[in-house]
């Protein structure tokens, strides 16, 4: 049942008394859950017993140890939920599975389409078991189409929908820097923000007892943030990528101790700029007068005003231009972001104690909302089995022995 939206919040979360069901594994699935647990769901994570989530494998691990219950991408992402294992492939293991279906408001998932149609587990399947069901897929080409069987990982899904056709944003020679994707598994993260945006929005509009199937494409996800080089193609036949000849006059450029954004575009900013770094000779030169000129003249340009940057800390240049209002920034680590000051105000960062991983920090939810559930640590493998079996599905404790034995849990 759908919780009063306007009360949720003082009371454990907005999403409180919504159980979520996750049969999903590395990023794209168990994040679009994970956002939802950070809204007060109750999140039940499925793995299959004996290896679990390939997430349990990848890096990094607490000082430098790996092990199946301290990778940090696995406790991140599966913060907050129960943890239980269960071998769909078998008779009664997925006889088990659809009595949690039963119970479920949205299921999740996000593995190959060939296989969850061998387990019978696709939404015309389930929603014959739970009408209201809000079904949450998430695959490469989503569940129509020619390509709708295809296997497809971060990579393919950035190239394929056409983002990589920007990066390097500029380029001076098209053989020696072909494209590249953007750094992370943007492509996972983006298509699982989607698909929780998207399984709200079917929770919230879902009447009469009817849920409905949520069909999340990666490579779709990631060609909607293609929307403005579309329209140029589509209303001008103007077909943009990387730029062949001269760049934009803005970018990074490096300091003492890194890099500063350097974004100059309005004449008045220059002349204000000019006077910051004390009117050098070379800034009154004819060719850097307009911002047109200024990005036909850029290597020129930026040659002098390294000259400059390589002399100063990313702070100083930051709080000096921002006090004569010119368009410069800091281009921070990892690092410079976990230390921030301003994260640290709005403590976006959390410390969660961990069973085996100890006490670590980790990202806390993109959103605050008032009365919002702390964190809890990722689950063990398995570790909520009696909890979820016995607890919630009433399963007695000689039938949950019986299904451990036969590795069906």
């Amino acid at each position: 049942m759908v919780p009063v939206w306007g009360d949720a919040c003082d009371t454990g979360g907005a999403l409180q008394g919504l159980t979520i069901l996750e049969f999903a594994d590395f990023i794209s699935g168990p994040y679009c859950s994970r956002l939802m647990a950070g809204l007060g769901a109750t999140v039940i994570k499925v793995e299959e017993p004996g290896g679990g989530d390939p997430a349990r494998r990848y890096g990094p691990f607490p000082w430098n140890n790996p092990g199946a219950e301290a990778s940090g991408l696995f406790l991140y992402l599966n913060a907050s939920k129960s943890g239980i294992t269960l071998n769909l492939h078998t008779e009664r293991g997925l006889a088990v599975f659809k009595e949690l279906v039963r119970r479920s408001d949205v299921f999740v998932v996000n593995h190959p389409r060939r296989m969850v149609g061998r387990l019978g587990i696709g939404y015309r399947s389930l929603r014959k078991i739970n009408p209201a069901l809000v079904y949450v897929s998430i695959t490469p080409f989503g569940s129509s189409g020619p390509a709708r069987h295809r296997k497809g990982n971060n990579l393919i899904a950035f190239h394929s929908g056409g983002m990589a056709s920007f990066t390097p944003d500029w380029v001076e020679d098209r053989e020696t820097m072909p494209p590249l994707q953007a750094g992370g598994h943007q492509a996972d993260f983006a298509a699982g923000i989607v698909g929780a945006m998207a399984a709200l929005g079917a929770l919230y509009g879902r009447t009469a007892g009817r849920g409905c199937l949520v069909d999340i494409s990666e490579q779709e996800v990631v060609a909607f943030a293609l929307a403005r080089s579309i329209a140029f193609y589509s209303y001008e036949g103007i077909r943009q990528d990387r730029k062949k000849q001269s760049r934009t006059m803005e970018g990074p450029v490096p300091c003492r101790d890194g890099y500063v954004e350097f974004h100059v575009v309005e004449d008045s900013h220059w002349q204000a700029f000019r006077e910051v770094i004390g009117n050098p000779g070379w800034s009154a030169r004819p060719e850097f007068q307009t911002y047109v000129d200024r990005c036909r003249n850029w290597k020129a340009l930026e040659r002098n005003l390294v000259g400059w940057t390589v002399q100063h800390t990313r702070q100083e240049i930051y709080h000096l231009m921002q006090a004569h209002r010119v368009a410069f920034g800091p281009v921070n680590t990892a690092v410079d972001v976990l230390q921030s000051p301003q994260t640290a105000a709005r403590g976006y960062f959390t410390d969660i104690e961990h069973t085996v991983a100890g006490k670590l920090k980790y990202p806390g939810p993109p959103f605050k909302l008032s009365g919002a559930p702390p964190s809890r640590p990722a689950p063990l493998l398995g570790q909520h089995n009696r909890e979820v079996y016995e607890g919630m599905l009433g399963m007695p404790a000689e039938e949950l022995a019986d299904l451990q034995r036969a590795g069906i849990v």
